[in-house]
């Protein structure tokens, strides 16, 4: 009996069976005992819907500018990436040995994240009106083409 206790499969074993017992346990309590202990009272007015006691004005289907995305995704996306240069420069100060590869690095970070900026840039996500001049100049041309398509035709 004893080398089965020893034996590190029977203790995996051991621990899974203590695991699923822990899983089904939280599961029955949460579920079968809140649903036995609470109250059963259907009501139409709990289906309503609720805006601060106020009643609803218009639609609740609101559609957002996409530029709200566009900004917050690459607050997001920026904001991580110089998260990561404060562990850099808390440990930095105490590095004695290997002060130039880990600051090659760091700046190696920075122009990729520079190059990143530049082309959200570049491409106009960070403009709240973006330009639509090279609409219309695609625009005139696609014309310019189909006139011409109609004169040879």
């Amino acid at each position: 009996m004893t080398d089965l206790i020893l034996n590190p499969y029977f203790q995996y074993a051991a621990l899974f069976v203590f695991t699923a017992f822990g899983i089904a346990f939280v599961f029955l309590n949460v579920s079968l005992v809140a649903r036995l202990l609470r109250a059963q009272v259907p009501d139409p007015a709990k289906e309503t819907t609720y805006e601060c006691g106020e009643p609803t004005i218009g639609s609740s289907w609101v559609q957002f500018d996409i530029r709200f995305y566009n900004v917050a995704l690459l607050y997001i996306i920026f904001d991580v990436e110089v998260a990561f240069l404060f562990p850099w420069a808390a440990s930095f100060g105490s590095a004695d040995a290997g002060r130039l590869p880990a600051i090659i690095e760091v700046l190696a970070f920075i122009v990729v994240l520079g190059l990143g900026y530049i082309f959200a840039w570049r491409k106009g996500d960070l403009d709240w009106i973006k330009s639509t001049a090279a609409h219309d100049i695609a625009a005139q041309k696609s014309v310019v083409k189909v006139a011409a398509a109609r004169k040879a035709a």
